[in-house]
């Protein structure tokens, strides 16, 4: 019984609500599984994305999906049937085989099989008490991980959303190295009072960090970038003058291992020297380029980074996880609880034993990533994801030879990793004509569909930078990037 508005008890009136959603899950779970079966299936020999003529192409195509909101329903089975019969032709096949765009993996079959699973049981992976399972797979995950790359046990680490969140993660627990070294707490007291926070970086330093210590408070312009030549690469004399002009007073260093345009990297080892000499944080962005540390040919790229402060990397990149995913390693762990413990009388308790992952990391409810982590690794070991890097180095290798021995194209940088940047370069056309072709063309690639890969500016000049990351990916995915160039080129001409 409850009390009326008057203080008296009536029944409640149970008989006037509305009916229950009706439960067909298992109906439409059969429905999805063999959409989704059908899908992966093809991904093959299917082209990378729906062939457009024009970028207006896209709207026609999704615009059946628009509308008011329905005032009912057409029920569950017809939802997923409309999304499984129209929607997924028109997804680019981001998780298939000739996507080389953003430095994307795809998704492998365990982890694909895991992250279903994952749906399925639907924990929040906040902490223990929420799901011992998923707790508990995350923590196993990410000593594997640590294994792998070869950081130390000890370390603290939690999964996050992907390199940015990572990148914020990391740069917070420097935040809070560098507020006490001034003696703030800067978690409770803010940022009032403290001086300007020193970044230093490199031109190759990913946009995520200057993004994370804008969200951090400290501003996006914190980051001085340090280069010694038009391309980004680290000056190492003018940060060592950089450093001794502080005179001791805190600073943090950044490091990228991997930049996305070529691939390449900071010299992880000295900054791991300069971080000890003048006593500041090193933080390694290492969101595919941590995976040089699996082949014994990149290895020493990565070489020092167990003594850098923190790391991050992406799941979702090389590790071939799904999105969203990704990682941060912490070598003090109690500076992740003093930035990111919650605390009130209906959370856990922050003496609690267990581990709660939301006590480490931004996110409050986070998903289950942990099972597809466990899942991929648990699946293909060590051992697997070498033969992964080791393939990807090797078709990177062999697309930029073509492409060097080619008279039309134009490597633009060595291949450190497994990113080639490259240009169109045909005889005839004049320098100052060259960047708006290479621009034209990577617009057709993403039109034409068959392959698709990404544009940047390398150096000031415009350029394409296909990245080869996805597990099924090999030498014939990458010729084909080759073939419709010539083709588009071949256009370009005719017109």
């Amino acid at each position: 019984m409850r009390p009326s508005p008057t203080g008296d008890t009536a029944p409640h009136p149970a008989e006037g609500l509305p009916p229950s959603l009706p439960d067909d899950s298992a109906a439409v779970l059969e429905l999805a599984g063999k959409a989704a079966a059908e899908y992966v299936a093809a991904l093959a020999d299917e082209p990378a994305a729906p062939r457009r003529q024009h970028e207006d192409d896209w709207q026609y195509a999704l615009a059946r999906f628009a509308g008011p909101l329905p005032g009912q329903g057409m029920g569950a089975a017809a939802a997923v049937r409309e999304l499984a019969e129209h929607a997924l032709p028109q997804a680019v096949r981001s998780s298939g085989p000739r996507y080389f765009h953003f430095v994307t993996g795809g998704t492998t079959p365990a982890a694909l099989g895991a992250d279903w699973l994952a749906a399925t049981i639907d924990q929040n992976a906040a902490a223990w008490v929420c799901s011992p399972l998923a707790a508990h797979l995350e923590t196993v995950a990410l000593g594997w991980l640590k294994e792998l790359f070869g950081l130390p046990p000890e370390w603290g680490a939690v999964t996050t959303t992907g390199g940015t969140m990572a990148n914020f993660t990391g740069l917070a627990a420097a935040r809070r190295w560098w507020a006490r070294r001034h003696g703030v707490d800067v978690d409770v007291q803010g940022l009032a009072g403290l001086p300007p926070m020193p970044v230093f970086g490199s031109g190759f330093a990913h946009a995520s960090i200057a993004k994370s210590l804008g969200m951090l408070g400290l501003g996006r312009s914190a980051l001085r970038r340090i280069t010694a030549d038009t391309t980004g690469r680290l000056d190492l004399d003018a940060l060592r003058t950089a450093l001794t002009e502080l005179d001791g007073a805190p600073a943090v260093l950044v490091a990228t291992a991997g930049e996305p345009d070529a691939g390449r990297f900071d010299p992880v080892a000295e900054l791991a020297d300069l971080a000890a000499e003048f006593d500041v944080w090193l933080h390694v962005d290492g969101a595919f380029g941590l995976f040089a540390a699996l082949d014994a040919r990149t290895a020493h790229l990565v070489e020092g980074v167990e003594r850098a402060h923190s790391v991050t990397v992406d799941g979702h990149k090389w590790l071939n996880v799904p999105f969203d995913t990704g990682f941060s390693f912490v070598r003090d762990p109690a500076l992740l609880g003093s930035v990111f413990t919650n605390q009130a009388a209906y959370l856990v308790d922050v003496d609690d034993p267990h581990i709660n992952y939301a006590n480490l990391g931004p996110d409050n409810s986070r998903r289950a990533r942990g099972l597809a982590v466990w899942a991929t690794l648990a699946a293909y070991g060590r051992d697997g994801y070498r033969q992964l890097v080791s393939r990807h180095l090797a078709v990177a290798t062999g697309f930029g030879e073509r492409v060097r021995q080619d008279p039309e194209l134009e490597l633009l940088a060595p291949v450190v990793l497994n990113a080639v940047c490259f240009r169109v370069r045909p005889s005839g056309v004049p320098e100052s004509e060259l960047d708006a072709l290479n621009r034209r063309l990577a617009e057709q690639l993403l039109l034409d569909g068959r392959v698709h890969l990404g544009a940047t500016t390398f150096d000031g000049r415009a350029a394409l930078r296909p990245v080869f990351a996805n597990w099924r990916t090999s030498p014939e995915d990458a010729g084909l990037i080759l073939e419709v160039l010539r083709e588009l080129l071949a256009r370009e001409g005719a017109a």
